[in-house]
């Protein structure tokens, strides 16, 4: 035994002093050539500093892009844990500048109801028709306020996208395929929106054009709702794209119709349209061809492009269905620091713009809104709803949902969850069943809580807060209405009467109001 444990020590030892010699020899590192093995522990400390700082250093509120009070409720949510909290808010509310305050209402026409689990199951459609403006064949009204957001095959592993469908067909939320084209791991019962990229992957012919045929069969194949061209997104705005040969395996070069093992471009640029007529002239395209509505993602920037858009909608009579707006907060792309850091508006800035220049026109009504940029937080998304979304998209809350613990490894290949990597060693530990259940339960928890928040300020659906339901605290003794705030004028942010009137009535027969204890028989109403 004794003879055992002085080999390994000799041995150890032995390791340790080659390591020692080869850091005093090297030239690459300074530190570890000054600091022979001591100079190691800085590498060593460095590579685990966000682990470090996010089980270990940081607050609950220290951490970005989600804190950890933040995931945590993502986290209880995905697993039907309790999500509440305990002994008050440990946010800094009066000193928070831009902080969000939701008023509640003393008497309203909707009555939420107090179990912790009530409404946990209750339908919340679009208080919108997706196509109906337009007259489009495939117009519908989206059964779910909250969808999935895009991120594509490629970028996600085929577990994580089949978890993310599946859950969405649990939940009856929509499901954005994202640019990398649709695969089968796409077809486990939860209805799309087909996204149209750069490159057209899955609408490509051989010589990487668009290919009108292939989309149509495409998108007659698959349980395929609408359309949406991405011009740009929040991570990367104006940029295309790269995925590494190495991780372009045969299953994701024939999803997009690529070579396997080759690195796989996306261009920065549309080749079948060069401005906003000729943008038009394509959605009505794609619009009259599938019968599908037809919309476009985009982050903002330069308002010149909004401007022509709405002008031309007004002027043409040809349109858009739907309008994606991701705020430069967005994430799931993987981009130069510069990008993700400082390029394009933040979600709430650039939406208002963006909605006031249709509202102007008085497009606003004719057009379905869609936000995302960390609108999968429930008070994110109330103040969306009061800006004029209709619709919000989630796509880090989700890949958190499923198992995702922000090592922020998404573009090394190497996350340890296996949401976001080609590895199949990594992607074995992600059960597409399990974490189906668990992208349902988030879903609708967030759902339900934005029910609530509905009816807390007096209406039966988020659609239908104003913006005067929403005050921006601006110091310790101030706030500014949201509509100040963004310079909304009255009734901008609403759908149109008739779509309020309509989903009023559906949540009315949908679900039970709340109620108290019998009156009493003085009681006056």
């Amino acid at each position: 035994m004794r003879r055992g444990i002085r080999a390994v020590a000799a041995a150890t030892l032995s390791a340790l002093a080659a390591v020692g010699v080869r850091d005093l020899l090297q030239r690459d590192h300074a530190l570890r050539r000054n600091f022979p093995l001591l100079g190691r522990g800085r590498y060593l400390i460095e590579a685990i500093g966000p682990e470090l700082r996010q089980y270990v250093v940081a607050g609950n509120n220290e951490e970005r892009p989600f804190t950890r009070d933040q995931r945590r409720w993502v986290y209880a949510s995905a697993k039907k844990e309790n999500n509440y909290f305990g002994f008050g808010t440990d946010n800094d509310l009066e000193y928070t500048a831009g902080y969000p305050i939701i008023k509640h209402r003393t008497f309203g026409r909707a009555v939420p109801r107090s179990a912790p689990t009530a409404d946990y199951e209750a339908d919340l459609p679009c208080a919108k028709v997706l196509g109906s403006a337009r007259g489009r064949a495939g117009a519908f009204r989206p059964g779910s306020v909250v969808n999935i957001s895009a991120m594509s095959f490629g970028a996600l592993s085929g577990r994580a996208v089949e978890a993310l469908n599946r859950g969405a067909a649990l939940t009856g939320c929509l499901h954005n395929t994202g640019e990398g084209g649709l695969s089968p791991h796409h077809r486990h019962g939860g209805e799309l929106i087909f996204q149209i990229g750069t490159a057209y992957f899955g609408c490509r012919d051989e010589h990487g054009r668009f290919d009108l045929a292939r989309l149509k069969d495409l998108v007659a194949s698959a349980p395929v709702r609408a359309l949406e061209i991405k011009l740009s997104q929040g991570a990367k705005p104006s940029l295309g794209g790269l995925l590494p040969g190495a991780k372009v395996s045969a299953e994701i070069a024939a999803t997009r119709g690529i070579a396997a093992g080759v690195d796989c471009v996306s261009p920065s640029r549309h080749a079948e349209f060069s401005d906003t007529d000729s943008l038009l002239d394509w959605v009505e395209l794609l619009a009259s061809e599938t019968g599908l509505p037809v919309g476009i993602k985009s982050a903002v920037g330069d308002l010149d492009f909004w401007t022509e858009l709405t002008t031309l909608m007004a002027d043409t009579g040809r349109g858009v269905d739907f309008v994606t707006i991701d705020g430069g907060e967005g994430g799931t792309g993987a981009a130069p620091l510069i990008f993700t850091d400082t390029v394009s508006l933040p979600f709430q800035v650039g939406f208002a713009r963006v909605y006031r220049l249709f509202a102007e026109r008085d497009l606003h009504e004719q057009v379905v809104f869609v936000g995302g940029g960390k609108l999968g937080l429930p008070d994110n998304a109330i103040v969306a709803f009061a800006l004029g979304c209709d619709l919000v998209n989630v796509a880090r809350e989700a890949m958190l949902a499923i198992g995702c613990i922000q090592a922020q490894k998404c573009h090394t290949d190497t996350c340890p969850t296996g949401v976001a990597t080609q590895n199949r060693w990594l992607t074995r530990g992600l059960d597409p069943a399990l974490k189906a259940v668990r992208a349902a339960n988030y879903v609708k928890t967030l759902r339900r809580d934005l029910l609530k928040v509905a009816e807390a300020c007096g209406v039966e659906h988020p659609g239908l807060i104003d913006t005067g339901a929403v005050e921006i605290l601006t110091g310790r003794t101030a706030a500014t209405g949201l509509d100040e705030v963004y310079d909304y004028r009255p009734g901008w942010g609403l759908p149109a009467a008739a779509d309020r009137a309509a989903i009023a009535a559906l949540m009315r027969e949908a679900k039970p109001q709340g109620s108290s204890a019998p009156p009493s028989p003085t009681a006056t109403h």
